[in-house]
Formats: structure tokens, C-alpha cells, sequence
């Protein structure tokens, strides 16, 4: 049986939410707090966490950080109305979803399961070259590093996979569900603002003028192109 742990504070919420995901074939764990969270993720191991991101004391994205220094465990953020900067900074420090509140029950279980399908597959084509290099950006594959014009520059570890993957295919049309199917490694049910919060992330920071991007380009209707260096103006 597929087990969740659900990190939420208003018992009400948690109580709705157990009965509901039990209903539907899951386990389900819950903690009201991170340290609690970070406790039974140690303990109990759960298949899939589902994180309020305002939780006291220790915040969501603080606990979200925590599980990402030692466990890939499947996370899905839960926001209220408003709070979707503090999503956006989820899914930058690996959060693989977010899920604004008030939901539908059926909606959030679609997202679960696609997220759990990620985790079970693995990319069909990930880049075989250590190293990858478009002019001055140079992405190390063994050593983990992203290097721009010689200096190093931090990635989130969905923003590294998915720069690893677009510089791999360098020249070429990568259509979003390319992107969904190689990167996150599922067929992505559900907002697809995922894919533009990390493209967006990774301009800001390979980027020149991130406002007018000449490295990782737009294909509209189709999906993204990383230009080869020779292609690129300016």
C-alpha cells in the first residue's frame, strides 16, 4: 500500500485529508510540525509527503530543505490562496509539485499519482557526456557544478536535470512533454506551470538579459530550444 504523510497543522484539514486519501487506497501518516515531519519521514519512510508550506515554528520551506540534503522522497507542497511565491520557492529547492488550497480532492490524488510515477521511472535519455558546454556555459555532470563564464553559479537539483537535458539536445526542439517525460520522468497531470517556473529559474541565472533570452528560447506551441553558442546574438 502506497503510504503519505501529510504535514499540516489544522487537524481539521489533516482529519478531512486522511479519511479522503484513505478512502482511496492510500496509508496515510500525519505530523503537525517539521521536526515531526522530519521524524517520521526518518521512522516511517513514507512513499509521498504532502508539506503545508505555513507550519509553526519551523516553515515548510525550511522543512522541505531539510528532507532535500538526504532523501529524493517524492514532495508535494500545499499552499493557501496567495502564497504562491513561497510555491514557486518550493519547487526551486525541490519540491516536485505545489497544490493551492482550497482543492479537489480528486485533482490533488491525480497529482500524487503522477508525482509517484515519476519517482518510479527513470529518464529514458540522460545525457551520457560528463561534461556539457554552449559557449560559456558549462554544465560538469560527475562534479555536479554549473559554470558561467567561469564562475560558479548554484542549481536547485530539478533546474541541474533539466539544464543537463535541454544542453544535451543543444540546437534542437525539446517539446514540453519531452521535458515532463525526461526530466520529471512522468506524463504530467495537471498545472504546467512547473515546467515555465523552472525555465524561468534557469534564465535568471545562465541568462544575459534574462528579459530577452538568448540561450534557452521559447518555440511557441511546441516547447524550448537551447541554442548552440553559434546561434546565439549578443
Amino acid at each position: 500500500m502506497t503510504s503519505v504523510l501529510v504535514v499540516d497543522d489544522e487537524p481539521s484539514f489533516t482529519e478531512a485529508l486522511s479519511v479522503g486519501l484513505r478512502r482511496r487506497g492510500f496509508e496515510v501518516r500525519t505530523a503537525a510540525d517539521g521536526r515531526a515531519a522530519l521524524q517520521a519521514i526518518d521512522e516511517a519512510e513514507p512513499d509521498l509527503v504532502l508539506l503545508d508550506v505555513m507550519l509553526p515554528g519551523m516553515s515548510g520551506l525550511d522543512v522541505c530543505r531539510e528532507i532535500r540534503k538526504n532523501s529524493k522522497v517524492p514532495l508535494i507542497m500545499l499552499t493557501a490562496l496567495g502564497e504562491e511565491t513561497d510555491a514557486v520557492v518550493g519547487l526551486e529547492i525541490g519540491a516536485d509539485d505545489y497544490v493551492a488550497k482550497p482543492y479537489r480532492l480528486h485533482e490533488l490524488v491525480a497529482r500524487i499519482r503522477a508525482v509517484l510515477r515519476r519517482a518510479a521511472d527513470q529518464p529514458t535519455e540522460p545525457p551520457t557526456d560528463p561534461c556539457l558546454r554552449e559557449g560559456e556555459v558549462e554544465l560538469d555532470i560527475d562534479s555536479h557544478e554549473l559554470r558561467v563564464r567561469g564562475e560558479l553559479v548554484t542549481l536547485a537539483l530539478k533546474e541541474f536535470e533539466l539544464l543537463a537535458y535541454l544542453l544535451a539536445h543543444a540546437g534542437r526542439v525539446v517539446t514540453r512533454d519531452s521535458l515532463m517525460q525526461n526530466v520529471w520522468g512522468y506524463n504530467y497531470v495537471g498545472d504546467t506551470k512547473t515546467i515555465d517556473v523552472h525555465v524561468k529559474r534557469l534564465r535568471a541565472k545562465i541568462e544575459d538579459d534574462p528579459s530577452n533570452p538568448q540561450r534557452i528560447t521559447t518555440i511557441r506551441g511546441l516547447g524550448y530550444r537551447y541554442e548552440r553558442a553559434s546561434e546565439q546574438s549578443g
